[in-house]
């Protein structure tokens, strides 16, 4: 496939007539006012291409490693460019770091360039924002209301509980007559979820302005209409991949398109073409529905939920291989009819109707599922589906994704925009061929690279002193990736302004048998006490398995002093403060603490990996992915499993060196990383280029030296 440029080609960087600075004077000017700033070869390096790329129409994608400044350095240049610019990150944290930090302050430095105060705005999806209609609408008497849909305990606790939840929309109602934007993110204190969402309109229940009684106070419209007149949009990717599968007319038009974080971006897709069916929605849908519809045909959703009930008890977890089992199959069949035949008697939705909002609800959740079950009935190939059932046992689901998103990436990512795609983990194996394909862009073959980087593959070659023994072997021109293009793009590699052989070591524990029980190993956790204790604490422990995060967390309180913060005891943003506040502590936890953790300085000196990141074995989208190419004559074990490990494991080794000053060791406890000549070399060149070894003497006195500075 050949990738579109622009519509308009290099019209897209057209300039306003006048005297505009470029972005290098917007950047120097930005970088001017940060206390301590100063140029960074990678962030002007990083700010040019983009600058390139706005004239010339050409797609890139950029890795800028942690302490590179990329946020400066894509903002900077989308302000040479006419009309709103969006900005699409994966994490709720960059997105406020961007809104409450950045923005304003780029704006402060460049106003007196540009002659005006550039402007910025937050979009979010709809259901972010108090709905006035829902708000209006919302009763503690109604029984079909969100509010109730829990199980009822019965007696004097569930009244309780009741009366609790009825404070919390008493006070949403205290505060949409002040509140100026109606978005979550604003309400101090805040409220259940299970509140909110009778107060919010997802999008496809939402009847549009127009229609609405409160069309004209609608604070989701006024988002929208704040987005439109602004220079510069932020955005989330779960809101940027509905608006590619909804044709585009959610996020303002804009000529350039800079995604943050992009190694989230096809996970994303993912979830948002995902549907499922729930026992429970099927049973709210038809008790929403039931004062449109004739009593048998309430009585038909009611009974085909109840069938898929049965179904999913009956089923085991895990993908569904060989097709829909006959229960499941008979669940949908009576959904699919149930769900026709209650969207013909409720028809379409008419302004002179008595209540139009709560028809358009009625008939977009109907809607919904009348879409998934058919997609479930059709089992195309380009779709995989499985039963969720967690193990608490609380929800279970039939679930659909697709395949594989590169296609739809490929014909909605691109199309009349330039596409800027940025992430410190975007060539694996020292290429960005994977990340590529996964973003819908044909693969090139490998040029040669770029000046910049092939100084810092010499210089790594060179074969500088490490950061703790001279004994150790260095790594040679990992993390420097060939600049390469293919059909209307191009990718570069910035580095990053650490020093990670000097900063930093990776121990990889090659002694320690290949890992084959769940949970933690006897000799993994004598490895643990040892490295932990040659620092005294200082620790992030990041764990493949919720149990093995407990049982390090028990051997550490059994057999140290050290304080041990274990993920899911306490709320993660207020352990992560006790561990950048208490020297000694660690911090253990699972996949969520494996990115987006930024605890710079003397308080995160060890990063403990337990195991390579590979995905499990019943993780349903990535095991039919790789039994597709499996079947095509390839690897899927290499095609689908390794790069996603590669990714995670650079995710969670990026976690120790956060800035100049930082120096650590990373020590996995997977000797496959060594060991494993097939993919161990692909996922070292995968990382940042610290000093390596697989000599425990080497890493303990590097950790004993460093728990006397």
């Amino acid at each position: 496939m050949t990738l579109p440029r622009t519509a308009t080609g290099p019209a897209v960087g057209k300039k306003r007539r006048g005297s505009r600075p470029s972005g290098g004077e917007l950047l120097a000017a930005a970088i001017g006012v940060v206390p301590g700033g100063a140029a960074r070869p990678g962030q002007q390096q990083m700010a040019e291409a983009i600058e390139q790329s706005i004239s010339s129409g050409e797609h890139l994608l950029v890795q800028a490693g942690t302490g590179t400044g990329k946020s400066l350095a894509y903002l900077t240049p989308a302000l040479t460019v006419d009309g709103p610019v969006v900005v699409s990150t994966a994490t709720l944290a960059l997105q406020s770091q961007l809104v409450d930090h950045d923005l304003p302050r780029l704006a402060d430095a460049v106003e007196p360039l540009l002659r005006r105060r550039p402007t910025f705005a937050v979009l979010k999806g709809r259901h972010h924002y108090l709905c006035l209609a829902r708000l209006d609408s919302s009763t503690e008497e109604e029984p079909e209301d969100t509010l109730f849909d829990a199980p009822r305990p019965g007696g004097t606790k569930w009244l309780g509980e009741a009366g609790r939840l009825g404070k919390q929309i008493q006070r949403l109602r205290d505060w949409a007559e002040k509140t100026a934007t109606g978005d979550r993110d604003e309400l101090d204190p805040g409220v259940d979820d299970q509140v909110w969402r009778t107060v919010s309109m997802p999008a496809r229940e939402c009847v549009g302005a127009t229609r609405c009684p409160f069309g004209q106070e609608c604070f989701a419209e006024a988002s929208r209409a704040r987005a439109r007149e602004a220079d510069i949009v932020v955005t989330n990717h779960s809101l940027l991949a509905v608006d590619m599968l909804a044709g585009r007319h959610i996020v303002p038009p804009h000529k350039l398109l800079i995604v943050d974080e992009a190694h989230e971006l096809a996970d994303r897709v993912s979830s948002a073409a995902q549907a499922e069916l729930v026992p429970e929605l099927i049973d709210r849908s038809a008790r929403r529905a039931r004062p449109l519809l004739r009593p048998e045909l309430a009585e038909r959703l009611t009974e085909a939920g109840d069938a898929l009930a049965v179904g999913l008890a009956e089923a085991p977890a895990g993908r569904l291989t060989a097709g829909l089992p006959p229960a499941l199959r008979e669940a949908c069949t009576l959904l699919d009819g149930a769900t026709r035949a209650a969207l013909e008697s409720i028809g379409e939705v008419k302004s002179d109707d008595p209540d139009p909002v709560r028809k358009q609800q009625a008939k977009a959740v109907l809607d919904e599922l009348s879409s998934t079950v058919q997609r479930l009935l059709e089992e195309a190939d380009h779709d995989v589906a499985w039963v969720e059932k967690p193990e608490n046992g609380s929800r279970r689901a039939l679930v659909v994704a697709p395949l594989s998103v590169a296609g739809t990436l490929a014909t909605h990512l691109y199309d009349e925009r330039t596409v800027v795609v940025t992430s410190a983990t975007l060539a694996l194996g020292g290429r960005f061929d994977t990340v590529a394909r996964a973003l819908g862009l044909d693969a090139p073959p490998p040029a040669p690279p770029s000046p910049a980087a092939a100084a810092l593959a010499a210089t790594a070659a060179a074969g500088r002193p490490g950061a703790a023994d001279a004994e150790g072997t260095r790594r040679t021109a990992a993390g420097t990736a060939p600049a390469t293009e293919g059909s209307g793009w191009r990718s570069l590699d910035v580095g990053s302004p650490f020093d990670y052989a000097r900063q930093g070591i990776l121990y990889v524990a090659a002694h320690l048998p290949r890992p084959s029980v769940s949970g933690l190993p006897d000799a993994a956790g004598e490895e643990l006490l040892s490295l932990v204790g040659a620092l005294g604490g200082r620790t992030l422990g990041l764990f493949s398995s919720r149990r093995a995060a407990q049982q390090a967390a028990e051997l550490l309180r059994a057999r140290t002093d050290l304080p041990v913060l274990l993920q899911g005891e306490e709320a993660l943003p207020l352990l992560v403060r006790r561990f950048r506040e208490e020297r000694e502590s660690c911090l253990f936890g699972v996949m969520s603490l494996w990115q987006g953790v930024d605890v710079p300085g003397d308080s995160c000196q060890l990063v403990v990996i337990d195991r390579l990141p590979f995905p499990r074995p019943d993780e349903p989208l990535a095991a039919a992915r790789a039994a597709t190419v499996d079947a095509s004559g390839g690897s899927g074990f290499a095609a689908v499993s390794v790069p996603i490990a590669a990714v995670r494991l650079a995710q969670g080794v990026g976690r120790l060196i956060r800035a100049t000053a930082d120096r650590g060791v990373v020590a996995v406890l997977d000797s496959r990383l060594e060991t494993a000549r097939g993919y161990g070399p692909f996922l070292r060149r995968s990382l940042p280029p610290f000093w390596y070894t697989t000599r425990p003497d080497v890493a303990r006195g590097a950790l004993e030296r460093l728990s006397r500075s």
